[in-house]
């Protein structure tokens, strides 16, 4: 998958609207163990089914969003709160 990291420096969280960065591989995966445990939900409140192979992440750590096919998806409800990543 490609993801132009040039996009970093001109998007921001559509919720917080902090400054978005990769999040790192080992958060990437105990969020994919989280998600095959059906225990993570988005914004819209539905669960999010499918592994994500890049996610985008709040400089807090607080909320992420999904990367599919290179494309960030920053719509507000496609956020992903962290919540039982950060308390996990």
């Amino acid at each position: 998958m490609s993801f132009d990291s040039a996009l970093l420096d001109i998007i921001c969280c559509p919720v917080t609207h902090q400054p978005l960065e990769k999040m790192s591989a080992g958060k990437l995966q105990r969020l994919n163990e989280l998600i095959a445990a059906h225990e993570i939900r988005n914004r819209a409140d539905e669960p999010v089914e499918a592994a994500l192979e890049l996610a985008l992440v709040t400089r807090d750590g607080r909320l992420a969003y999904p990367v599919r096919d290179g494309i960030p998806m920053l719509l507000e409800e496609q956020g992903i709160v962290l919540t039982k990543l950060i308390d996990g």
